[in-house]
């Protein structure tokens, strides 16, 4: 009796053909009482956890719903004010065109002839008749009316489905709402995982990792990347007058992603697996076909929908950002990353937030070095055109100071306006005259933060090369704004004329990178992260790598990948390979540390190197830490003495790195564990860097109440400033022992994607969940989660800004 008991407490897993790896489909798997009826045996846990990360870092149910609600709103207030504009103003009144004649009993005749706002408004019988003659009008109302619908009940899906993960959030991760803001991303990850251990959400593991779970967020954002890296995308264009131009937009990349991922005939049966006739190579050509009119029915699916999609990008442009323009006309000389610079300096496995904090910190930097080429023709017109608008503006407003019913000229509002904008514009041209020229320690404090950069600009930070090719990744506002609002005119014909005739390549790239994981399912082999397989000689994998060089990743996207996500992640334990390269990266640092400068100099020069490098007057542990490796080998060059009146030998940056981070990585920072998780068997478990406190010591706080209250905020720093040093000395230490490949003003050439064993040692995947239902329009509305965190990384107010504004 008590054997039945105890197996009454298993229950048999429904045998669904997309759920059950082959092998267990018998699988007996215990339920706990608590989560019998919610979140077990979860089929889709890619959207699960999808939702549960947006949900942490939307703030919660009550921010999420209250943002989905106002969307529909807005476009609902868009549609509906541009038709009463267009069908029930009298414009002929409104600008005094025809004269209104008011013959109200007792009314002063003075007033008869001035227009009121009512007068240029049509009645409301009038305004519904202009509607109904006009067939044009009636075919959009109906297009838009089915859309708001589609959208509604989206919204009406989502206010469900995150309601369930409130209900999560509170019965199985223990977290009130109230608290939900306290708790950082990696404190919810590893509710996660304590929670897989107990209760199994997952039936094919039985305990998750963080690398499980940024796959499964992750999943299609790394194939993203990996083909950005290999230069799979049709992005780079050639035009005659224009040289070689970048064109990513949201339109863009929505089609896109409809096409490999997600969409009608795409490679993926579901959000986990890779259709299986994708992965023999067999019928290859066959497939390329196949995948080719498949691009070419969407783009002219998008040429007959381009009028459309068209008017609501300018529609939307103009509600958006007229207001702003009108208040702050240099705004659109503001700049901001680049789609394609957002998939360019992403790492494998880096989630938004992760990649919105790294692009924020490094803002002002780039912004800095960007604003340092000047050009002097440009300089002296700008300051006479804005001597010549200036005085006109100042004769204006004195006038008008003086009567105000200069105002009522016709005109004159508008020509103050457009002297006030061109006087803003002028003056974003005029260099500041206290401007040092520096480009070389600039783009190192960029490179400190973006982590990547291509080898040429080592040594030619000065040319304007270098800068245009910034300039892709880093681009005007206003060259956002056209690339957007042409996104619906280029799209089709980058579809027909460019990405079809890639359907071979990326065919084979998705068979050849494609590999099957227990329990996530099928993933992009760069997203593992595997040294062996995809790594580079060049960047300090040699003798670790067996890839060939269509199977490595540029740029030493593998390596500088893996070094981020395992500090990132304390947690995690690294595969054999990937604790072999960080164990010789440690011995590295190491031997290059002996030979460097000391902690302690460096520490006594942070106060001056953080003069030098930023406009800020100080400067928390973190900054000056990274302005000292920046500026030292500059100070060590010139020949200055130190604070000890003796002369200091000159250092490399990565001799500098190298020492920081022995004592940085050694020590026992705020809530932080062994950076590396365990080492090989041929390595002693021990910290990463062996070495003083002297970092930790000379920088954190030392009161405990104070410390305890901030160690999660010092250990977040701590981590991006460790992240930053690494970067800069993996760079120094690849270009010390390579020559650059690639001349000055060229980027990385596109691959040929060949037949690749790299499919072998694949594992079952995992099979859950449904697809979801593709959204009509290409434009910002799709990608607004994306745009409302890039918001606050293009304003340049990051939550915290490392190194300011450096150089």
């Amino acid at each position: 009796m008590a054997n039945f008991e105890a197996y009454q407490e298993y229950q048999r897993i429904d045998d669904f053909e997309e759920d059950s790896p082959p092998g267990e489909e018998d699988l007996l798997v215990h339920v706990p009482e608590s989560l019998r009826d919610s979140w077990h045996h979860i089929k889709n846990l890619d959207n699960f956890f999808t939702r549960i990360y947006h949900f942490h870092q939307k703030n919660g149910f009550a921010c999420m719903m209250l943002s989905e609600f106002f969307e529909l709103v807005q476009f609902l207030f868009v549609v509906t004010f541009t038709t009463f504009l267009f069908n029930c103003v009298e414009y002929d009144v409104l600008f005094a065109n025809r004269a209104v004649n008011h013959t109200a009993h007792g009314q002063n005749p003075l007033d008869r002839n001035k227009v009121t706002l009512p007068d240029a408004i049509l009645p409301g019988q009038q305004c519904t008749e202009r509607i109904q003659e006009n067939s044009w009008i009636i075919f959009l109302l109906i297009m838009a009316a089915t859309f708001w619908v589609y959208r509604l009940i989206k919204v009406f899906c989502n206010i469900l489905s995150y309601w369930e993960i409130r209900q999560f959030y509170i019965k199985a991760l223990k977290i009130r709402m109230d608290e939900l803001c306290n708790f950082t991303w990696q404190e919810v990850q590893g509710r996660l995982i304590s929670l897989q251990r107990e209760e199994q959400m997952c039936i094919h593991k039985k305990e998750l990792t963080e690398l499980d779970i940024y796959h499964r967020i992750l999943r299609f954002k790394n194939y993203m990347v990996a083909m950005v890296n290999k230069s799979l995308l049709p992005v780079q264009l050639q035009l005659p007058l224009l040289g070689d131009v970048v064109f990513l937009t949201q339109g863009l990349k929505y089609n896109f992603e409809l096409i490999l991922f997600w969409g009608p005939g795409s490679l993926f049966q579901n959000k986990w697996n890779l259709h299986p006739k994708y992965k023999r190579a067999s019928n290859r050509l066959e497939l390329a076909q196949q995948l080719s009119r498949i691009i070419l029915l969407l783009g002219l699916a998008n040429l007959l929908l381009c009028p459309f999609i068209l008017v609501w990008q300018v529609l939307y442009a103009f509600f958006s950002y007229t207001e702003v323009i009108r208040r702050e006309p240099g705004s659109l000389g503001a700049r901001r990353w680049s789609l394609y610079g957002r998939l360019y300096l992403r790492h494998f496995n880096e989630l938004d937030h992760e990649l919105h904090g790294r692009l924020g910190r490094g803002y002002k930097p780039v912004s800095k070095y960007m604003n340092s080429f000047t050009s002097p023709l440009l300089a002296v017109m700008a300051k006479n055109v804005a001597f010549f608008s200036g005085s006109v503006l100042a004769v204006l407003i004195a006038l008008t100071v003086y009567d105000e019913d200069v105002l009522t000229v016709q005109h004159i509002l508008t020509a103050i306006t457009i002297l006030g904008v061109v006087i803003t514009i002028t003056r974003s041209f005029i260099p500041d005259e206290h401007m040092v020229w520096c480009p070389e320690q600039l783009l190192q404090c960029v490179l400190a933060h973006i982590h990547y950069m291509p080898d040429h600009w080592k040594g030619n930070a000065n040319k304007s090369e270098t800068r245009d090719e910034m300039a892709q990744l880093f681009q005007y506002k206003a060259v956002f704004i056209l690339e957007e609002l042409l996104s619906p005119i280029v799209t089709p014909f980058v579809l027909i004329f460019l990405l079809r005739n890639k359907s071979l390549e990326i065919i084979d790239f998705f068979r050849n990178f494609t590999v099957e994981v227990l329990g996530v399912g099928d993933i992009c082999s760069f997203a593992q992260m595997d040294i062996r397989r995809h790594g580079n000689p060049q960047w300090m994998s040699e003798g670790q790598t067996e890839a060939s060089m269509y199977q490595q990743a540029e740029n030493g996207k593998t390596e500088l990948s893996l070094m981020h996500f395992t500090i990132k992640n304390p947690h995690w334990q690294p595969p054999q390979d990937s604790s072999v390269f960080i164990s010789h990266l440690k011995t590295k640092v190491q031997q290059d540390a002996a030979g460097g400068p000391s902690t302690q100099l460096l520490l006594s020069e942070a106060p001056l190197c953080t003069s030098l490098l930023s406009n800020e007057s100080t400067a928390a542990g973190p900054e000056s830490l990274l302005a000292s490796v920046l500026a030292h080998p500059v100070l060590t060059s010139s020949g200055l003495a130190g604070r000890d009146r003796r002369f200091i030998p000159p250092s490399t940056a990565a001799s500098a790195a190298a020492s920081v981070l022995a004592s940085l990585s050694g020590s026992q920072l705020p809530g932080r564990t062994r950076t590396h998780g365990p080492p090989p068997a041929n390595y002693p478990e021990s910290p990463m860097y062996f070495s003083d406190r002297t970092v930790v010591d000379s920088v954190c706080v030392s009161s405990s109440q104070i410390r305890s209250q901030t160690s999660s905020v010092l250990h977040s720093e701590f981590a991006s400033a460790e992240m930053s040093l690494h970067a800069i000395y993996m760079h120094e230490v690849h270009q010390q022992g390579s020559v650059p490949q690639r001349s000055s003003g060229q980027w990385q050439a596109p691959v040929p994607m060949r037949d690749l064993s790299t499919n072998t040692g694949a594992q079952h995947p995992v099979h859950t969940g449904s697809l979801s239902v593709p959204t009509p329009l290409q434009g910002w509305r799709e990608e607004e989660e994306e745009e409302e965190e890039e918001e606050e990384i293009n304003s340049g107010s990051p939550p915290r800004q490392d190194m300011g504004s450096s150089c």
